[in-house]
């Protein structure tokens, strides 16, 4: 997918240090302690924000962390969330395979995945955000009873995921995704549902 380019982005992320955290590093181990909230909640590749800000409407205890790398993309969750006039929502500017970095161990309480980018091609596996490599990561920062959630519609993505995330889960559920009233989705996904698109989703509780 080819970005646009947003030419005040970088100045909206300066300005909001507040918010887009670009120092992630200097929290791991403090995100509770500097974020007085009850649990920590993360979304790997948040995107323009519409799913981390309307959950964290939605649950007020708990803090949500968006992970995204791209300027031009996290500015726009930045305005969603002042907009919204919300403190329980912060973004890492940064790349997720520094995880391990920014967290430490047992110290998330879910961790989401949404729509990521499928990474198609065999040499890119790796790069797969439920790939092992990743799970890895999400195993050491998920609490004890920490839960991973990842929704897909694209078919390939998914039926990789099934074979690279169920070993990690206890009791997990999947398949096709059936909504239930209000259920708050991402932009990606209200456009791939308005096309007809099938919504697939993997989810379970973390093995320890």
């Amino acid at each position: 997918m080819r970005l646009r380019y947003v030419k005040s982005a970088k100045e909206t992320i300066e300005s909001n240090k507040d918010i887009c955290i670009t120092n992630p590093e200097e929290y791991k181990g403090k995100w509770k302690e500097i974020y007085p909230f009850k649990k920590i909640m993360i979304e790997v590749g948040c995107g323009k924000g519409k799913f981390i800000t309307e959950m964290a409407v939605a649950n007020p205890d708990t803090l949500f962390i968006g992970i995204e790398k791209f300027d031009s993309v996290i500015c726009r969750a930045i305005e969603k969330r002042i907009e919204l006039d919300i403190n329980n929502a912060i973004f890492v500017r940064g790349d997720a395979t520094n995880l391990l970095d920014w967290f430490e161990k047992g110290e998330v309480d879910r961790v989401f995945l949404s729509f990521p980018d499928p990474w198609p091609k065999a040499r890119h596996e790796k790069r797969r955000l439920s790939s092992p490599r990743f799970m890895d990561m999400y195993k050491v920062i998920l609490n004890d009873g920490g839960i991973f959630r990842i929704k897909t519609d694209n078919v390939p993505l998914y039926e990789y995921s099934l074979e690279s995330t169920l070993p990690y889960l206890d009791n997990p559920t999947y398949g096709e995704r059936i909504y239930a009233d209000g259920e708050i989705t991402t932009e990606f996904e209200e456009k791939f549902r308005k096309l007809g698109n099938k919504i697939y989703y993997i989810e379970g509780k973390i093995k320890k």
